[in-house]
């Protein structure tokens, strides 16, 4: 029987290290961040549960940590040919599909656990739209417990005021990585299933809008419409933003973003306080009396056929896509092709505004311009598939 290659490389920890000689400074520089150490006499393997605020955040745990650090990422990662490759040569991340249950990334996990190794995830598995931190799925429970090792709860604070997942800009402010809570394998081997899975979102919950700390550049509206597209007034409609402020298109209802964080000239002070009335009025509404006549209409897309873990083939240069209340219809090379949300088996965001939608054995990624908002589809999709549930399932929106 051949034996499997091991996932843990000695290069890993020298490549770390010479990365973290450049990539410590310039984080600490870039994103104002202040990265605590994380000291312990013991050398021993963890597993490290971060909340997600910046695309700089596996830099900020990385430098927190001695040694060579494995990062559930993306499987998007792995399908960008040549990078990918290097990528995987350099640090070896853990692939797993969006917001699936992915048993592969459960299994590369448990042998990166027996090699001796630190995996670093985030249990969100998606920056923060908001500030707040996002839905922490149940399923990290049993990750632990399988993986039996040592579990850091670290905490970023600040960086979603140093750099809004929705915008291109960062901005000069402050931003904290630190260690809230070592969590030994005896003491969540007492806990049920719930006390931990409370224990978690309690240590890396975050609420950046109770943030008193001002972050000043320029732009600071720019792109927030890649997150909203729900009006407080008008309701469902389309955003335009130009620098500090954001209008509806409709209405024409304007907010101004402000160094602080705050909103002024809407009825919301917060992004977050917008983002969560705008979860309730999905949330709320009643799919069945929506007319069946495409609720949004996006032109211009880049839409590729992705075969994970590998590559990319791209279809469409300038495709379409409708959303409906159930389903999303796409147009490539004037092909039309429908995907119901009853086949769709994910629908995930990656980065700031890229669309994945997984549907049955093919993924199809959408990538619109600079002002595309992805969000609305996912948020549609798991709208239609929760009806019928409750509790926090029922209003689980992807994100």
């Amino acid at each position: 029987m051949k034996r499997k290659k091991k996932w843990i490389k000695f290069r890993h920890k020298i490549i770390r290290n010479i990365a973290y000689a450049i990539l410590y400074p310039y984080v600490r520089i870039k994103y104002g961040a202040k990265i605590e150490k994380f000291r312990e006499k013991t050398k021993r393997p963890y597993l490290i549960a971060f909340n997600h605020q910046t695309a700089a955040d596996q830099f900020i745990v990385g430098s927190a940590f001695r040694g060579a650090v494995y990062y559930v990422a993306s499987e998007d990662l792995l399908t960008n040919g040549f990078i990918s490759r290097l990528l995987a040569w350099a640090v070896a991340p853990i692939p797993i599909k969006k917001q699936a249950t992915d048993v592969g990334a459960v299994l590369n996990c448990k042998r990166v656990a027996r090699e001796g190794g630190t995996i670093a995830l985030s249990p969100e598995g998606n920056r923060t739209y908001s500030g707040q931190t996002g839905h922490i799925k149940p399923a990290i429970v049993g990750l632990i417990r399988t993986l039996k090792l040592p579990l850091v709860l670290y905490r970023i604070e600040g960086g979603y005021g140093v750099h809004p997942r929705w915008s291109d800009s960062i901005r000069k402010g402050r931003m904290r990585g630190y260690v809230s809570r070592v969590v030994e394998v005896e003491e969540y081997q007492k806990m049920s299933d719930e006390q931990l899975l409370a224990l978690v979102q309690k240590e890396l919950y975050v609420d950046e809008s109770k943030n008193t700390d001002v972050f000043k550049g320029k732009n600071l509206a720019q792109y927030l419409e890649r997150a909203m597209y729900v009006c407080p007034d008008c309701g469902l409609t389309v955003f335009e933003s130009t620098g500090d402020t954001i209008a509806c298109t409709k209405c024409k209802k304007t907010a101004k973003y402000l160094p602080s964080g705050r909103l002024d000239g809407f009825a919301f002070e917060s992004v977050a306080a917008w983002y969560n009335y705008q979860c309730e009025f999905i949330n709320g509404l009643n799919l069945d009396e929506l007319a069946d006549e495409p609720i949004y209409e996006d032109n211009g897309l880049r839409i590729s056929k992705v075969q994970p873990y590998k590559r990319k083939t791209h279809l469409d240069k300038n495709g379409q896509a409708k959303l409906y209340k159930d389903r999303v219809l796409l147009t490539i090379a004037g092909e039309e092709k429908t995907l119901t949300f009853d086949e769709i088996d994910v629908a995930a965001v990656l980065g700031r505004n890229k669309l994945n939608l997984y549907h049955g054995g093919n993924v199809y990624q959408i990538k619109g311009n600079a002002r595309f908002n992805a969000l609305k589809y996912v948020n549609f999709c798991y709208r239609y598939k929760n009806k019928g549930k409750e509790g926090d399932d029922g209003k689980f929106l992807g994100i």
